[in-house]
């Protein structure tokens, strides 16, 4: 089987092709601190066989922070937490890559101050944040790269930075968010320059025995924003500067759905199975929903590729892999609710998951840590009453 064969992160070997995708844990300490819980769930990921793990994403800078109780890498006062994190992870037998990121407008946190490169309303948030200056620009290229020197002097195996989902490294290729009249934006060259200075600031700060690779969005959401065409160009010029691998996704982002769309190879058993009944008359949500992106940027791109959004069935990984469209498989809600998923698929499991893609998960980021919410099944009632009261109004604040 493909997805069991070793792989490689450039320097970095992986025991399958199996890679935990990023999701947010909302697990740290106030300050963005490792918590002991945080490290249990990675030391979990890690004995139950999963070839590499990609952080939920780490905030490199104060105004770069997302949400209440993420984990943080701004501050050298991480550093202990980290490297006890890093180190459960090895000491389980796995392999963890730092991912490095920056929110931009897209903060939900109240009491930060954002950057953003123009100043145009958040498409997810709605949030209106002023545009950046050139200094504070700079100072987030270098928060990127003081980021990543702290994950190698926690004992990462790499750095992955986060260049999609509407963050800060988004927002500055798309042309819906960087309005710039400068050398930071307008045309394509110049909406590109800021993802090119933090890779290179970040490859400066990984030394060539660790791995650096980077989720890139490819497609806005809203229309007339980043296109394919543009973006594979771009991930050209990124894999150029010495990335040793690149995850697939979105770009700006409407709703939390387009990245994590819901409800994927769902079919009729599974929903009646899981208290879906609103899901009884449809059919299941396609599979792979970015591998046709995927497939565009092998024609140009010669570095590892990991498919991620919506790889459900066995069957469907492994013909991903057998076609070339990419090198890993990326999952991240399935394994919420099955933290072994990669030791059952190892052990012979094909099919689908148990994960429904239903992102109530998603729902309670920021306001309680990752867990499904469909088992067990008073969780479903806990989820009801939360949203009854008024939680997800709330703001977010510690």
């Amino acid at each position: 089987m493909r997805l069991l064969a070793p792989g490689r992160l450039g320097p970095i070997a992986t025991r399958n092709r199996i890679i935990r995708a990023g999701t947010s844990e909302t697990m740290a300490l106030p300050a963005g601190g490792v918590s002991d819980q945080l490290v249990g769930l990675y030391r979990t990921l890690a004995a139950n066989e999963v070839g590499a793990i990609f952080t939920g994403h780490l905030f490199c800078h104060e105004r770069g922070r997302y949400a209440r109780r993420q984990t943080g890498i701004h501050d050298d006062a991480m550093l202990p937490g980290l490297s006890r994190l890093a180190e459960a992870v090895h000491d389980a037998g796995g392999v963890i890559l730092a991912q490095v990121a920056h929110a931009g407008s897209q903060s939900r946190a109240p009491q930060v101050a954002p950057l953003a490169p123009s100043a145009i309303p958040n498409a997810l948030t709605g949030r209106s944040v002023p545009a950046g200056s050139e200094a504070e620009i700079r100072d987030a290229v270098s928060a990127f790269a003081a980021g990543a020197r702290r994950a190698i002097e926690a004992g990462f195996d790499g750095v992955h930075i986060h260049g999609a989902n509407g963050y800060l490294i988004s927002e500055f290729l798309s042309p819906l968010t960087n309005q710039r009249a400068d050398d930071w934006g307008g045309d394509a060259e110049r909406r590109a320059r800021f993802a090119l200075d933090v890779v290179r600031a970040v490859r400066a700060a990984v030394p060539q025995d660790r791995a650096m690779t980077m989720k890139l969005g490819l497609v806005d959401a809203p229309a007339g924003g980043l296109g394919l065409d543009e973006s594979v160009a771009v991930a050209r010029r990124l894999a150029a500067e010495g990335l040793d691998a690149l995850e697939l996704s979105c770009g700006v982002m409407r709703a939390p759905t387009d990245s994590a769309r819901q409800y994927v190879a769902v079919d009729r058993r599974r929903a009646a199975a899981d208290l879906l009944p609103h899901r009884l008359l449809g059919g299941p949500v396609p599979e792979a929903y970015f591998v046709p992106w995927s497939r565009r940027v092998r024609e140009r791109v010669s570095v590892p590729l990991v498919a991620v959004g919506g790889m459900r069935r066995t069957e469907t990984m492994e013909q991903v892999l057998a076609t070339g469209d990419a090198d890993f498989i990326a999952m991240a809600r399935p394994f919420i609710r099955e933290p072994d998923l990669a030791r059952q698929i190892a052990q012979g499991r094909s099919g689908p998951p148990d994960c429904t893609s239903c992102n109530i998960c998603l729902m309670h980021e920021g306001h309680h840590s990752l867990r499904c919410w469909r088992t067990p099944r008073r969780r479903l009632a806990q989820h009801a009453a939360y949203r009854l009261v008024g939680g997800f109004r709330r703001a977010l604040v510690d």
